[in-house]
């Protein structure tokens, strides 16, 4: 972990800079979409810029549905709604996105090592125009947990005050459908996977 500290100081450091209420921006992997203004139950606020962001007990709100095309089959469609009562790790990515190449196998060892838990992983493939360069990435790298080819980001519009425009990040939902944690950063598998196991541990009532 002490070989990306830095990067993380410096990160949250431009977040408390670039934060207003309901929204921030970001420079690096990023894209020229802001926030989303729709009204849902989750409202995100990343407080004092936090790049890493949990939600316990009544803090925790309900996540809308995400859905859209497979990214390998466009006659498919997935849906967060798929995975109810599952923990589920939610991957905005890039084929595109540098971070996202060291990341995605991270991921796929936190799916890999976690789902006879009850974990699964939906990535959100975000500004790749051309469905085939995302489909090589995910092939390239053995990356088995589905994908929802979204090149305008439109999935997430119901994500209210979500930085769209952060590439990568990741949204952890609990086995209720609650948005429990949220990541404005690229992850190693050792981030996650304390926390997906203790959430895998809960009811799903």
């Amino acid at each position: 972990m002490n070989r990306r500290g830095g990067k993380h100081r410096s990160l949250g450091t431009r977040l408390a800079g670039a934060m207003l209420a309901g929204g921030l921006a970001l420079t690096g992997c990023s894209t020229g979409d802001g926030a989303a203004a729709n009204t849902t139950s989750f409202n995100f606020v990343a407080p004092g810029g936090k790049t890493d962001i949990t939600y316990t007990g009544a803090d925790r709100q309900e996540m809308p549905e995400i859905s859209g095309e497979d990214l390998f089959d466009a006659d498919k469609r997935i849906s967060s709604e798929d995975f109810h009562g599952k923990v589920l790790v939610i991957n905005i990515w890039g084929q595109w996105c540098g971070p996202c190449r060291t990341e995605a196998p991270e991921l796929q060892e936190v799916y890999d090592r976690t789902k006879d838990d009850g974990v699964r992983v939906l990535g959100i493939d975000v500004r790749d125009f051309d469905r085939s360069a995302p489909q090589d990435f995910m092939r390239n790298r053995g990356l088995t947990y589905p994908s929802i080819y979204d090149p305008s980001g439109r999935s997430l519009l119901g994500l209210t005050g979500y930085p769209r425009n952060v590439v990568p990040s990741t949204i952890i939902v609990d086995r209720q459908g609650r948005v429990a944690a949220v990541y404005l950063r690229d992850l190693l598998a050792e981030d996650i996977l304390p926390v997906v196991r203790d959430l895998a541990k809960e009811s799903g009532a």
